[in-house]
């Protein structure tokens, strides 16, 4: 019952979402059903808690937040492990068909934050660079790091994703 719930409240808001074709809002409804994880970031300012959304497949990590414009307050997406398959690498993102700002996290192997890129600029397709090797990758809606006083070397840990 209650997956049936959560299904018709993802189907219900994704319906009313502009902008979005069809494939995008089944899609983005399928990885809200499945796939939340709790992330927690301790900072100097206290635990701060997230529920986003979890990729771990190539398409999915693909896809991301493009075309969303509903990131909830304390939600976003969590690319974790990053890449898929294969050892941490330095990593890029873009903003393209992303029409909302976006603070892109960058997490090393060991869980703490590498760099925060705050604010990237919607639609853009300028890189945005990791600089280092990481193994992880949380998107929060922009702005949040810097409200919330989440710096650099800050330490990241979440759950288990679900199975699917």
């Amino acid at each position: 019952m209650r997956h049936h719930l959560a299904n018709a409240v993802c189907i219900a808001l994704l319906t009313a979402t502009a902008g979005c074709d069809r494939g995008v809002q089944a899609d983005a409804a399928q990885t809200l059903a499945e796939g939340m994880v709790a992330v927690t970031i301790k900072s100097a300012t206290g635990a701060h808690r997230f529920q986003v959304e979890s990729t771990r497949t190539q398409d999915e990590q693909r896809r991301g937040l493009m075309f969303r414009t509903d990131i909830p307050r304390d939600g976003g997406m969590l690319f974790a492990p990053y890449p898929p398959s294969g050892p941490p690498q330095p990593a890029s993102f873009w903003m393209k068909d992303t029409p909302t700002p976006l603070d892109i996290i960058f997490i090393r192997p060991d869980r703490t934050i590498a760099r925060i890129a705050e604010n990237t600029p919607p639609q853009s397709e300028i890189p945005v660079a990791s600089g280092e090797p990481v193994s992880a990758v949380l998107e929060l809606r922009g702005g949040r790091s810097l409200e919330l006083g989440i710096k650099e070397g800050d330490s990241v840990s979440w759950s288990a994703a679900p199975t699917r």
